[in-house]
């Protein structure tokens, strides 16, 4: 719909195409209609929705069908794109964001919009940025974790529901590996290999057999054994140290386990093997196999699974992302 493909169309696709859009990058992310690749010279280039200026062009003008040919910012080693904006972790170990900012989760103390990258960064020593819905998480060079935007479920963990416009000046969490930000959850993985999450829990997506939302992050992990994780809408999911996959909470097919059935703690037994890579969007969760291979599973509406159908899993309520 709004051009995130990068393929000069609005237009649905069911299988991978059979051509690239853009050469030379390193790495991508991809939001709710907006795509971002980090180039391998150190630069940024988005394409797709822009209602936010969430491209970092200086205009909200929407969308861009193809990937731009120049870099809105150099000096980068990493990206993050949330729910209508953009973060950058530049080589120096900085954060910068642009594009929607209502909750605060672009950190710079305002609630206005950006449509270009600052010249400053808004917190430096960080070794990981992840963005979500309304909320904006960094893992720090120490190891420590601080959030900040949007707060209404616990989400940023330091134990209130209020929301912050700017990065605290403390952690609420310590000794942790890398992170994952879902619509309104953060996730810790420990240095150990456990795993931590708080915030929204409606559909059980932090893994403590609940379904009440934690507002600071708990003191004992749910799973252990844990290489990688991502996290999406109310779902959580974990690449073990063995190569299989393990997903709990919003049952909409993408938890892998053959139901659409909430799952409220992280499950015993793996749904695949031979994985070296996950990821999780809305509705459906993909795996990199060992041997280079993709495999998807969940949500298919919009052919995101690239199996050349569109078929749709049953689910109990389909769920459309918005900003807040």
């Amino acid at each position: 719909m709004y051009g995130q493909l990068g393929d000069g169309t609005t237009l649905p696709r069911s299988t991978p195409p059979a051509t690239d859009l853009l050469g030379g990058a390193q790495a991508i992310a991809a939001a709710w209609s907006h795509t971002c690749a980090l180039m391998t010279t150190g630069g940024v280039r988005c394409w797709g929705d822009n209602m936010y200026g969430q491209l970092g062009d200086g205009s909200d003008a929407s969308p861009r069908l193809e990937p731009p040919t120049a870099d809105v910012l150099g000096g980068v080693q990493g990206i993050a794109t949330g729910c209508g904006y953009t973060c950058a972790l530049t080589e120096t170990g900085g954060v910068r964001c642009w594009g929607y900012n209502a909750s605060g989760q672009l950190g710079d103390g305002t609630t206005s919009d950006v449509w270009t990258p600052p010249t400053t960064d808004v917190l430096g020593d960080v070794k990981q940025v992840a963005a979500g819905s309304s909320h904006t998480c960094a893992l720090m060079t120490t190891g420590g974790v601080r959030c900040w935007g949007g707060n209404m479920y616990g989400q940023l963990g330091d134990g209130t529901t209020s929301g912050v416009s700017a990065p605290p000046a403390t952690d609420v969490l310590g000794g942790v590996e890398a992170i994952a930000v879902g619509y309104d959850h953060t996730c810790a993985l420990m240095t150990t290999g456990g795993v931590r999450c708080w915030g929204w829990n409606g559909s059980g997506g932090l893994g403590d057999g609940t379904t009440t939302d934690l507002w600071s992050p708990p003191a004992t992990d749910v799973l252990g054994g844990v290489r990688a994780i991502a996290a999406s809408y109310g779902r959580t999911c974990a690449l073990m140290t063995t190569g299989g996959v393990r997903c709990w909470g919003y049952g909409t097919g993408a938890l892998g386990d053959g139901t659409t059935t909430d799952f409220w703690s992280p499950p015993t037994t793996d749904v695949l093997g031979g994985v070296a890579a996950i990821a999780a969007g809305e509705n459906h969760t993909c795996a990199l196999m060992t041997t280079g291979g993709v495999r998807c599973w969940g949500d298919d509406y919009w052919g995101q699974l690239g199996d050349g159908t569109m078929w749709y899993l049953p689910t109990p309520t389909p769920v459309v992302w918005t900003c807040d």
